[in-house]
């Protein structure tokens, strides 16, 4: 099964020279669910676009049949991030016009969206089809309001230009994974939204965030949120009702890099849950694997005390008791006084989780993460 390829305007420059993404769709026989997957919205977290290319050469291999439903892909899905430098560093992670961060621009129709509890009343007795389907019509028409505002005399910013054309590629679809890296170093994990906790085991990946607060703005975010918001209305009315809807942040390793293991993993991951989706039906090994959640406070960050440079740090996936050492800061001084070891020991146990990769610190700055396990 060959894709579809389409390339999409993005933004026009000064210079005349047009962005542009290019979405590869997978269109099976069968019609079913609209999984969305992209990669790279942060510049310098690229390991993603390695991931997408092999999953479209895998889906290649795919007879139409065995795919129920239809894959939608967008590698380099930021070309502004992806392209920004600075010296040889792809930094990427703001935009440099507004210094506002790519992955918290996005639209949330929570937030405008004061009907909320009419619209699950009037749609108490319905089946789950077509409260969805009702439910998407009300986003889609608040969304092209939006997107009507973009062609006023005023138009808009760079980022709601930006995420208007990003948005639009997935706003009906079921599931959604936006593949990340850490800006530094880090290990693979995923970002999980409470009561999804069952599919975040289909990704093969040890570790996960449970999210419980969020504000909507990220990407992931944004398009769950919604849907979440009117699962816990239908439940403060006495009815439990779950959508088969998901959003998924995978971060895979670290910034600036294509980790081949981290390559592998996200691939594999994604495969294994497209096969327990059923959006693929392949006569192939469904894998079974249960995943460590925890919440986003049981990652103790670590911050210079004093200005120095980094050595002897512990590398990832250490695991560590509290009292151990896990880096030393070499730190100078202007003072007439010799240079000073200074030794750092974990707070808690836990295992390294992230580390910067600049080894040269002022006072304040970060060092490491720790992921505080129970």
């Amino acid at each position: 099964m060959l894709p579809k390829i389409e390339t999409i305007n993005l933004l026009k420059l000064a210079s005349g020279d047009i962005l542009s993404l290019q979405v590869y769709k997978f269109i099976g026989k069968q019609p079913g669910k609209k999984v969305y997957i992209q990669s790279n919205l942060h510049g310098g977290e690229i390991v993603g676009n390695a991931v997408i290319q092999q999953l479209i050469e895998y889906l290649s291999t795919v007879e139409e049949n065995a795919l129920k439903g239809e894959i939608w892909l967008v590698p380099a899905c930021n070309p502004l991030g992806t392209n920004q430098r600075g010296h040889f560093f792809a930094t990427g992670r703001f935009n440099s016009y507004d210094g506002k961060n790519w992955n918290r621009i996005f639209w949330d129709y929570e937030k405008e969206c004061d009907d909320l509890t009419e619209f699950a009343r009037s749609h108490f007795q319905q089946s789950r089809e077509i409260i969805r389907k009702n439910y998407l019509e009300k986003i889609q028409s608040a969304w092209q309001k939006e997107l009507a505002k973009l062609k006023n005399p005023s138009s808009g910013t760079v980022s709601n230009q930006y995420r208007a054309v990003l948005q639009s590629l997935c706003l009906d679809a079921d599931y959604v994974i936006d593949i990340h890296s850490s800006s530094n170093q880090a290990i693979d994990f995923l970002f999980c939204f409470k009561t999804r906790e069952k599919s975040a085991n289909y990704f093969l990946i040890d570790y996960g965030i449970l999210m419980t607060e969020y504000d909507g703005d990220a990407f992931d975010e944004a398009f769950l949120k919604p849907w979440l918001a009117l699962e816990k209305e239908f439940k403060n009315l006495g009815h439990d009702i779950n959508f088969d809807l998901e959003s998924w942040t995978l971060e895979l390793g670290s910034g600036m890099t294509m980790n081949p293991d981290s390559v592998t993993k996200g691939v594999r991951g994604i495969k294994n849950y497209l096969l327990q989706k059923k959006v693929l039906q392949l006569d192939e090994i469904i894998t079974n694997h249960k995943i460590k959640l925890v919440q986003r406070s049981a990652i103790k960050s670590y911050y210079a005390a004093t200005g120095g440079m980094v050595q002897n740090r512990l590398p990832l996936c250490t695991e560590v008791k509290k009292g151990d050492l896990i880096y030393q800061l070499l730190s100078f001084n202007k003072q007439q006084q010799l240079p000073e070891i200074i030794n750092v020991v974990a707070e808690t146990d836990g295992i390294i989780f992230d580390l910067a990769t600049n080894q040269s610190v002022n006072q304040g700055e970060y060092v490491l993460d720790i992921l505080v396990i129970d």
